[in-house]
């Protein structure tokens, strides 16, 4: 294919895996849901400064990621597709990247391509592209900010000027969107590349300039932030950076290999092609490129495991130089018709896609997990045959469909999440229960929630940040400690008399979560008098205004 060719069925990819079904299945909780409130609700209020979720004060994150999509929600409406697409055009601008370095090292439009396809199949990476969250457009910031630096210590004159100043710009906006580590990883790559090239010099030299740049771009925001919030720093630094990196009782502790195994889950569908891609990168590891690519794929991945809090999103920037290190192989292999990994890769694919049709089967045989769902059922299978033909062409053929699991991956993201059955929809996508009832709800003077992920989805939906917690507290320790939040909460002994002088100013609304026997002795506190509805272990109730 010509490089227009390349060019265009990577756009087509785009277009149908990572935008189309933007608008068509509903909000995950937890982190869609609040996302979504945080960010309508930055857009509602006007202060952009100090993120607050349905109401409180909410400082685990900085500013920046919740502007991009409260900006996407005013541009493309609040709705599903507007809370996701940022998530989304983050993703695809960090795969121009990936595409323009692979042109810069290589010259070659075939490498070119095959880095972007791979880093663009990765299930992983175009299944948070999907997923309305802070990681992709992070990602991209790190990106960029490599991708700047890569550039800077390769030009003269003004562009190098240039390209530190992009750096530093990038640095700033990836600062603000989640913090210091969008200032630590940039470092940890740039410092020991120089080293190893003997360029320190020219890093201590032209560094600065990136600082400042970083520091003039993010200090109107520091500020401001600091003016109408005080203890703003304090919390975000000490609680979500050292209390997660290195306290013993950080948030989402797991060990030191955790991000071993999840790189190799992460690089699906093309797990098989790592030891060869890891092989042929240290027998090259004296090329400045592939130095490069090493140091921005190996020190972060070591920095992160140090950490002792650890998600599976973290590892976000470590696949950009993944793809690029496995593109350039891939190719090489190509051209000198070596096909062995390809068809190991395709077979191996082509029995978990086999096993996973075999075990839709039984299932639904032994407890019809698809109960009366014709359509869901057939889209499950529709995307395991997909999965199947694609990657067996891969094994058959390796030199000529070596390319075919990229299909199979855009056909399972792009169907999957209409694939899943209703039960799986009703307990993780609330958003979609709340909007089946949004006129009964939005007709309530009171709301009442039990679990903050359904009452972010209702906060969202009714465009309401009034919404009293039942008993519930979770993230939202920190803003429900201030003094003037008290009326924001109710535990068991007081939802009674709460509900008593609710109906008396007005109707009631309430969405609860009822699947353990805590929510159970919740629900039976409250009256018996409701019109109820219920999906799943959802349930909302609308108490009428009484009298006295």
């Amino acid at each position: 294919m010509t490089r227009s060719q390349h060019i265009l069925l990577l756009g087509a990819a785009f277009l149908l895996a990572y935008q189309l079904p933007l608008g068509f299945h509903g909000l995950w909780i937890p982190d869609e849901t609040r996302y979504a409130q945080i960010s309508q609700e930055m857009l509602h209020s006007g202060n952009w400064a100090a993120p607050h979720f349905i109401g409180l004060r909410y400082f685990e994150k900085p500013a920046g990621g919740y502007w991009l999509i409260a900006l996407a929600q005013a541009v493309f409406g609040e709705n599903l597709f507007g809370v996701r697409i940022a998530s989304a055009l983050s993703t695809g601008l960090t795969a121009v990247l990936v595409y323009l370095l692979a042109e810069k090292w290589w010259q070659a439009p075939r490498k070119s391509f095959a880095s972007t396809l791979l880093f663009m199949s990765f299930v992983f990476v175009a299944g948070q592209a999907g997923y309305a969250n802070l990681d992709p457009p992070f990602t991209f910031w790190v990106s960029l900010s490599l991708f700047a630096f890569w550039f800077a210590v390769s030009s003269v004159g003004r562009r190098r000027v240039g390209y530190w100043a992009l750096l530093g710009v990038a640095c700033a906006m990836g600062f603000m969107t989640k913090g210091f580590l969008a200032l630590a990883l940039p470092v940890i790559v740039a410092l020991p590349y120089m080293v190893w090239q003997r360029r320190l010099r020219e890093l201590l030299t032209f560094g600065p300039i990136a600082v400042v740049v970083a520091a003039v771009v993010c200090l109107p925001w520091v500020l401001t932030v600091h003016l109408r919030e005080p203890d703003f720093w304090r919390f975000f630094f000490w609680h979500e950076h050292v209390r997660r990196f290195v306290g013993s009782n950080a948030q989402h502790d797991e060990t030191w290999w955790f991000y071993l195994p999840l790189l190799v889950g992460a690089s699906v569908p093309w797990a098989v092609l790592l030891p060869v891609t890891f092989k042929q990168a240290w027998n090259e590891r004296r090329r400045p490129d592939i130095g490069f690519l090493l140091c921005w794929l190996l020190v972060p991945l070591a920095f992160l495991s140090l950490s002792n809090g650890k998600l599976p999103t973290y590892i976000l920037p470590c696949l950009i130089p993944l793809a690029l290190l496995m593109g350039h192989g891939l190719v090489e292999r190509l051209n000198v018709g070596t096909s062995l990994s390809l068809r190991l890769n395709g077979w191996l694919n082509t029995a978990v896609g086999a096993v996973g049709l075999i075990a839709l089967v039984v299932m639904q045989i032994k407890k019809s997990v698809y109960a009366h769902e014709p359509q869901h059922l057939t889209i499950a299978v529709i995307v395991l045959v997909g999965w199947v033909v694609a990657n067996a062409l891969q094994g058959l053929k390796p030199l000529r469909f070596w390319l075919a699991p990229a299909v199979g991956a855009w056909l399972a993201i792009a169907l999957l999440p209409a694939a899943l059955p209703n039960s799986v929809e009703s307990n993780k996508t609330p958003d979609q229960f709340v909007a089946r009832h949004q006129p009964e709800l939005a007709a309530t003077t009171h709301l009442l929630s039990n679990d903050l992920g359904v009452a972010a989805a209702l906060s969202w939906r009714l465009k309401r940040n009034d919404v009293v917690f039942y008993d519930t507290r979770g993230e939202l320790e920190y803003g429900l400690n201030y003094p003037q939040t008290t009326v924001r909460e109710v535990d068991w002994h007081q939802v009674q008399g709460w509900m008593i002088n609710a109906r008396r100013t007005g109707s009631v609304g309430v969405v609860m979560r009822g699947d353990g026997k805590d929510q159970q002795y919740e629900l039976s506190l409250l009256p018996n008098d409701g019109q109820q509805y219920q999906e799943g272990n959802l349930l909302i109730l609308i108490f009428d205004r009484t009298s006295s």
